[in-house]
Order: structure tokens, then C-alpha cells, then sequence
């Protein structure tokens, strides 16, 4: 029903920047909530940053200050900027939408940024 096409991943130096970009297509055509994950080998899936419809984002403590989401409600996009960047960042990056509360969420393919000099 959503199918999410994400780019914009890769290799950057630490104190780098990078944007990454999602774009939702199919039969559903609003989301309540857009966003990003990340998981890290060997570790859980974490939220990175949220936004919803109407603006109000909300950011993990550990990207506060250096990453920036926005999000298109005319072309179902979502994208977060990601400045001074650390090794610690590097992981592979999911975009999520869900349509509405008690709907499923649906996730893009996973992007993979890597952090290292």
C-alpha cells in the first residue's frame, strides 16, 4: 500500500554533513507521523527523529542541535539534515511513515551512513 524509496546515505568524515531524503508513494496518500530510525550493528533499532503533519518534531537527545527534520505534505517527503556528524552516527538509517495512530507503520529499505576518516 506505501512503498518508500530512501536516499542520500554514504560515507562522510567525521564533522561531515549529510542529507537524507524519503519519498512515499502508493494508495495512502497522508501520514500522521514521518520519521527516521537507525540501527547500528549490534544494537536496537532507535528513533532518530520525528515530524508530523503538522510540524511538531521531536529529536532523540544524541542528535539534538546537529540534525534537522522536515517534511513535504504535498510530495509525502520526509528528510533529515545531518550536520557534525560522529562516528557514532554511522548505521544504517530507516524512514517510517504511519498514516494514523493504531495504523501500521510502514518503513523504507535502510540507507547506510558511515562516519569514519
Amino acid at each position: 500500500q506505501v512503498q518508500l524509496v530512501e536516499s542520500g546515505g554514504g560515507l562522510v568524515q567525521p564533522g561531515g554533513s549529510l542529507r537524507l531524503s524519503c519519498a512515499a508513494s502508493g494508495s495512502i496518500f497522508s501520514f500522521d507521523s514521518m520519521g527516521w530510525y537507525r540501527q547500528a550493528p549490534g544494537k536496537r533499532r532507535e528513533l532518530v527523529a520525528s515530524i508530523t503533519k503538522g510540524g511538531s518534531t521531536n529529536y532523540a537527545d544524541f542528535v539534538k542541535g546537529r540534525f534537522t527534520i522536515s517534511r513535504d505534505n504535498a510530495k509525502n517527503t520526509v528528510s533529515v539534515e545531518m550536520n557534525s556528524l560522529k562516528p557514532e552516527d554511522t548505521a544504517v538509517y530507516y524512514c517510517y511513515v504511519r498514516p494514523g495512530n493504531f495504523q501500521p507503520v510502514y518503513w523504507g529499505q535502510g540507507t547506510q551512513v558511515t562516519v569514519s576518516s
